[in-house]
Parts: C-alpha cells; structure tokens; sequence
C-alpha cells in the first residue's frame, strides 16, 4: 500500500468558461461539509497555477495562453514525477482538463521506458491541436498532446510560428513524444466531439465506451473489460472529468452535456479500474462552482474522491 499524495493544481488558463480554479477548493469545502478529515489526513501539495495572465491578452486565438500553459505542464510534470519517485501515489485535483496532459508527462517521466495507459472519462474527446480547434481553448487539447497527433489532414487553421513552437514543446515536454498511443487510451461516455476529433478516432481505431454501452453491461463487467483491453500496459492513469456524468447532474461544469453517467456509476467504475494494482494515478477534474447550485459538483467529487481513496488503500 502506497503513501496517499494529494497534488492541487488551481488553473483554468485552458478553460473558456472561468471558475474551474475554485473546483478545488469547492471539493474541500464539500469535505468540510461531510464533517470528513480528508484534507487533514492526507498530504498536499499545490503546484503554482498561472492565473494572473487571465487579466492578460490571450495570445493566438489557436491555442488561447498557451505560454502560461507551458509553464503550468512544467511544473505539475515535475510534481508528479517526483511524488511517483517516492513511491507515492498521486492524486491530482485540478481546475480545467487542459492540464491532464502534464500529469500523464510526469508519468512517463518518471517510466519513460513503459507503457502508459490512459482511461479519459469525460464527454469530450479532447483531441483538437492549434490546427484544428474551434475554440482556441486548450483544455480541449490534451490528449491530442499526449499522442503527438497534429491532424493536418483536417486543418482548419493557420497558427503562427510562434504557436507552433509552443504546441511542440508542449508535445515534447520531458523530451519524450509521443508520450501514448492510440492502442494505450479508453475514451469512456465519450458523446461531444468535433468531425476533426472523430477522424482520429476512427483513423487509429481508439476504443470508445459509450455510457449506453457501460449502462448495458454494467460498471463491473466494463471495468474488467477495460483492464482487459490495456493488459499490454506498465502502467495506468485515471482521468476523470465531472463532465462524464449527465448534465442534470453535473451543473457545476463548464461543458455540461446530456446522456452521461449518474455519480454512483461513476464511483463504481473508477473503484473497480483502481482494483488493478498498474493504476499509478488518479484525477478529477472541471469542477466549477460558480455554475453550481448549493456546492453539489463539489459534493459528488468528493464523495468519489473517497471511493477512490478507500480502493488505493485497500491495494
């Protein structure tokens, strides 16, 4: 059983809604609330965001801050390789999604020579780059990152030199790149994405669970499949962005979106994955308060927050 270490990382520089910075502090208070010593009990460290550039121009409408994201990737990596080197096992609390991709670096960081496998549940596909997004905003643009992946072949924009410097630091952050493979990710409830995102997918055959599929077996059976389909994997990490869950439920983000799972799915399926001792990591992320009524994102997050801790644990 490994040492707990909790890793705080308030940015939202790559979000386009604002408030994801307070998600963490909205889960301590949720904490508080169920009269829980979690924060007590447990280590933390926080990572310096870069949220003062908020105040600041964006920058390239391609990758919006892209810069300030660089330097939060640099820090959270160092973060989590250095916590994985004392044989600890990090939990990642984080604002927006954009900065997932940093906690994957420091991963591979730290087993540069392994396999990475990386379970994103979420709505979003997340894998748009400076070439393809819509939006300009990076939380859309981590896993993309993660596989090195440009998608020219659906181009929709012409970056600067300047932005493609950056996207390519970033891809090669560690000076390790790709730092996955398409056969190394499991999208889960997976249903808002852009034709560019879906090109990817298909182009590399990336495994999909949608929440139809995860309701109609149930979490157990998903849960083992999933493990199943990562076996060739040294090691594992958990993405989960509140967002995976139904929009009636999860009001308290910045993306909402129909036909997702309910909380108790959620809890059980991330403690049935947290089963496999190759899980290294686990994140939650995209909390927003401030579009939330009486905390209740926050609330959810924490109460599977706990489900997790327990299953570390128990190891």
């Amino acid at each position: 059983m490994k040492p707990i270490k909790v890793i705080e990382i308030k940015s939202e520089l790559g979000a386009g809604t604002r408030g994801a910075s307070l998600g963490v502090d909205a889960i301590k208070i949720a904490a508080m609330d169920f009269r829980s010593d979690y924060f007590k009990k447990y280590t933390s460290t926080e990572v310096p965001n870069e949220n003062n550039l908020l105040f600041e121009a964006q920058g390239s409408p391609f990758a919006k801050r892209i810069k300030g994201i660089l330097s939060i990737y640099e820090k959270l990596s160092d973060a989590v390789l250095k916590t994985l080197k004392k044989n600890e096992f990090p939990i990642v609390l984080a604002g927006d999604h954009s900065t997932a991709a940093a906690t994957v670096s420091g991963i591979k960081m730290a087993y540069p020579k392994s396999h990475i496998g990386v379970i994103w549940i979420d709505a979003h596909a997340d894998l748009h780059s400076p070439y393809t997004t819509p939006s300009g905003n990076m939380h859309g643009m981590p896993v993309a990152a993660l596989l090195a992946v440009d998608n020219l072949e659906k181009q929709i924009n012409k970056p600067d030199a300047e932005t493609i410097e950056y996207w390519n630091k970033l891809k090669s952050l560690g000076g390790l790149t790709p730092k996955i493979s398409p056969r190394d990710l499991v999208y889960v409830c997976l249903r808002d994405f852009e034709p560019q995102e879906d090109f990817i997918i298909k182009k590399h055959k990336i495994k999909v669970v949608p929440t139809t599929e995860l309701r109609r077996m149930g979490t157990e059976r998903v849960g083992r499949d999933i493990l199943l389909y990562l076996e060739h994997c040294d090691y594992i990490y958990i993405s989960f962005d509140v967002d995976s869950m139904d929009s009636s439920i999860s009001k308290g983000t910045g993306t909402p979106v129909p036909n997702g799972i309910n909380e108790r799915e959620a809890g059980d399926l991330i403690v049935r994955l947290l089963q496999s001792e190759k899980v290294c990591c686990f994140e939650i992320t995209e909390v927003n308060p401030t579009l939330d009524k009486e905390n209740l994102m926050a609330e959810n997050a924490f109460e599977i927050l706990q489900k997790a801790t327990n299953e570390i644990l128990a190891e």
